[in-house]
């Protein structure tokens, strides 16, 4: 189980990523309902995906190079610091700062505008509790080695990307078939705060255990 946990992490914050509209499917859902197309909808999910991928995998390479030269105990800590800051300024400035883009965007539009929300939103951050076990160790990247700890980030990202991209998928297509956007008014919670929520409880956590 102690091996498993991780994993299971990773895939329940792509959950948890891919349920918040801020991360891409009100966008694609928007997308489809601007070219009366679900098709529209199908194809920008996976370019959302990539851009959230890649601002994750960013955060995951500079966890395997803090490796090279610090403990996982130094690295932890700087991690738990660093969420509780980035949840301070997401709650106070956060909403001052939102990334805009038009309907007309391409795909590579789209995959550059969900690597920028997911990197403004600390996305990559809050994976981090789950991937410093699996790349590094006690001692600087000890027994793994760094083709092996560059390999298990690139797993973890993959994870958490696919289980991303199946929950964006289905909410999007959900609420464009059926639901339609009037839950927005209806039977809505506060996702930001739920979001900062969890990035200030997980520094917490991190500080706490380091």
């Amino acid at each position: 189980m102690n091996e498993l946990w991780p994993w299971i992490l990773l895939a329940g914050l792509g959950a948890f990523h891919g349920l918040n509209p801020a991360m891409g499917w009100l966008f694609a859902v928007a997308l489809g309902v601007h070219r009366q197309s679900s098709a529209a909808v199908v194809q920008a999910v996976p370019a959302i995906a990539v851009g959230h991928a890649v601002s994750i995998a960013l955060v995951a390479g500079a966890v395997v190079a803090a490796g090279l030269f610090v403990n996982q105990d130094a690295v932890r800590t700087a991690t738990g610091g660093a969420l509780i800051a980035w949840a301070i300024w997401h709650h106070a400035f956060g909403h001052r700062h939102r990334v805009r883009i038009g309907l007309r965007t391409g795909l590579a539009g789209l995959a550059f505008w969900s690597f920028l929300m997911a990197t403004a939103h600390g996305a990559g951050l809050m994976v981090l509790p789950a991937l410093i076990p699996l790349c590094l160790t006690q001692s600087p990247l000890g027994e793994i080695g760094s083709v092996g700890s560059a390999a298990m980030a690139l797993a973890a990202v993959g994870v958490h990307t696919l289980a991303m991209l199946a929950v964006t998928s289905l909410v999007a297509l959900a609420v464009y078939r059926w639901v339609g956007l009037e839950i927005l008014r209806s039977a809505w919670i506060n996702v930001d705060l739920v979001w900062t929520l969890v990035l200030l409880v997980t520094g917490v956590v991190l500080l706490i255990v380091g």
